[in-house]
């Protein structure tokens, strides 16, 4: 905690934790408003940041109070990130403009990036005016607070919960309560590293528990609410797989508050793990113990006398939605597919998906590379209004969910996307290329992931695939090992790398094949020992998504052929791509990198993750 926090915001952060969030200046029931909002911290930002920007704070210190407020410095001098939480990716129509409105004063890109952590993002913001930027967005009940530093970062969801057909129970309110215990929790403001948390709806597992540091699955026992806890998962350079901590703890009575409090506090205190940050997150603890163990820890932990000095209650951390009262009133619609009935059943095939709920659909909008013009963020709050139940999810594919649309208005929705540029079909499909931001703006990028991206947007749709099994392959691109954009999952995936041509250097990527989840559970794909120019790479996309289409056997996913068929299969059809580029004018595309218009070289800073 800083040392300038004035004393009521201490006060507050002292008392947020611990169940009693009854100040109505504080918190708000609306759905979208999860994050209580305290308007000091805004001014003791722009406080600090005065500070620092006179001399008169030390870098070191500055930047974990920054962090903390969810303002992440950039690989470009002068500017920052600034992540905005949306716990379980909800936002409302008054936030989308908001979004526009800040969007158009400080980012100079004019465009908002919704991440694989339902957060949005904007980027290249002057440190002078990023107290501003969080301001406006908090009178919008918008918070970045704990967005980065060692805290418990945005909780994620199956964006879908609620409406799912099968669904035990709404799990929304759950991880609701769960945001508002934890943020701003004296436990939880400089442990060894992040905590990342998810809460899926269902067993299909749409939020991706098993790559979770912390995670909850609903389930029911004789009627009581509960989910099955999984602790110890990650990605980025020691994938692991979340192994089940518990097979049932309550909801109601804040069992899982408590479970999760000894887990958090129990990790706070392995000073070993302080050591090396790159390698201080919780799974580290687990695998080196084991489950069983960490299991007796947390156990043990439960005893202690802490326990008594809590209100785990969840009654005034639940939040009720009502997205259903808010649901439109059914009119007659615009229109019917007439000479565009072949693209907007393709769109239904695709991106629609009926609701338990009779009558009404969810339909998830396909949105390039997770990038929002301030035009788009408005076009859709205004679809949102006219059409869905009030609010709209993130997802971790980087597309927006609209819920609560009835039926008989999904061609209305369609066109007006396509207005917005926004109605293309194949969402969370093969043309649905998933990327970090690298090296446009993240220090440890090595390569431009948001450039290759688009080119193998590009390819794919050029291929003009139309066989329903390639249709479910996923491409995901990260800028670096670390794996924001969870290529470890795909049916393809790549991290960004290099190659030493003599005193040059080849931008290039190291790819995974073969990664999946869903119902089926993760399976992290097999790295290949193929190191792809990149300039090469949509080329190699092509090769591997035709040769799987000409030698699989009947109904075989593109996981389970790579299974059958083996890695050497899909290093030999690139190998030629894989050999050396030689430096020449003839060459020179290949020294530089996507989107990029100078010769590339590996320039990677030291990373804020692990401050």
């Amino acid at each position: 905690m800083s040392a300038h926090l004035t004393p009521q915001v201490e006060q507050d952060e002292a008392r947020l934790p611990q169940g009693s969030l009854e100040d109505p200046e504080l918190i708000t029931e609306i759905p979208g408003h999860v994050i209580p909002i305290i308007r000091q911290e805004f001014d003791d930002f722009a406080t600090e940041a005065g500070r620092f920007l006179n001399g008169e704070l030390e870098e070191e210190d500055f930047i974990k109070f920054r962090l903390r407020q969810g303002v992440y410095g950039q690989r470009q001098p002068d500017v920052q990130m600034v992540r905005i939480k949306l716990p379980m990716g909800g936002v409302t129509p008054d936030q989308l403009d908001a979004f526009a409105d800040v969007i158009e004063r400080y980012v100079p890109l004019r465009k908002g990036h919704i991440t694989t952590r339902q957060n949005i993002q904007m980027h290249h913001v002057p440190l002078s005016e990023a107290a501003e930027l969080i301001r406006e967005l908090g009178e919008a009940g918008l918070s970045s607070r704990e967005g980065c530093g060692n805290t418990v970062r945005n909780v994620t969801g199956d964006p879908r919960a609620g409406t799912l057909p099968g669904e035990l129970f709404d799990i929304t309110p759950y991880a609701g309560a769960y945001v508002r215990y934890f943020v701003r929790h004296p436990t939880t403001q400089m442990m060894p590293r992040k905590i990342k948390t998810a809460f899926t709806a269902t067993d299909a597992d749409n939020a991706l528990t098993q790559i979770h540091d912390i995670a909850f699955i609903p389930r029911l026992q004789d009627g009581i609410r509960g989910v099955a806890m999984r602790v110890g998962g990650g990605t980025a350079i020691m994938p692991r797989l979340a192994p089940l901590l518990f097979e049932f703890v309550e909801l109601d009575n804040g069992d899982y508050l408590r479970v999760t409090e000894a887990i958090l506090r129990i990790f706070d205190r392995q000073d070993f793990l302080r050591v090396n940050r790159a390698r201080a997150r919780i799974k580290v603890l687990v695998d080196k113990i084991g489950i069983d163990a960490f299991r007796a820890l947390v156990e043990e932990e439960l005893q202690g006398d802490w326990v008594r000095q809590r209100d785990f209650s969840v009654d005034g951390l639940l939040t009720e939605h009502g997205e259903q009262e808010r649901a439109p009133r059914p009119r007659p619609s615009h229109g019917s597919p007439n000479g565009d009935q072949r693209e907007f059943v393709r769109f239904l095939e695709s991106n629609v998906s009926t609701q338990r709920q009779e009558g009404f659909t969810t339909v998830e909008v396909m949105i390039p590379r997770g990038d929002l013009t301030p035009e788009q963020f408005r076009g859709l709050a205004a679809i949102m209004r006219e059409f869905s139940g009030g609010w709209a999810r993130t997802t971790v594919h980087q597309n927006l969910v609209l819920r609560w649309v009835r039926d008989e208005s999904v061609y209305d929705v369609w066109k007006r996307l396509g207005e917005l540029g926004l109605g293309r079909a194949g969402a969370d499909e093969i043309t649905d290329v998933v990327s970090c931001p690298g090296t446009d703006s993240c220090k440890l990028g090595i390569t431009s992931s948001m450039g290759l991206n688009r080119a193998v947007q590009e390819r794919v749709l050029a291929m003009e695939i139309s066989d329903p099994l390639t249709r479910r392959i996923h491409i995901k691109m990260s800028g670096c090992p670390n794996g924001c954009s969870q290529h470890h999952l795909a049916d393809i995936g790549f991290y960004g790398a290099s190659i030493k041509v003599g005193e040059h250097t080849v931008p290039a990527y190291v790819a995974h094949v073969g990664g999946s989840y869903g119902e089926q559970g993760i399976r992290f794909g097999e790295r290949l020992r193929s190191r792809l120019p990149a300039k090469r790479v949509p080329e190699a996309v092509e090769r591997w998504v035709r040769f799987y289409e000409a030698e699989r056997a009947e109904e075989e996913a593109f996981r389970d052929f790579v299974a059958r068929v083996g890695t050497a299969a899909f290093e030999e059809r690139v190998r030629d791509l894989a050999m050396p580029v030689e430096f020449s004018l003839a060459n020179m595309d290949h020294f530089i990198d996507w989107s990029k218009n100078e010769p590339f070289r590996v320039e990677r800073g030291e990373g804020e993750c692990a401050v």
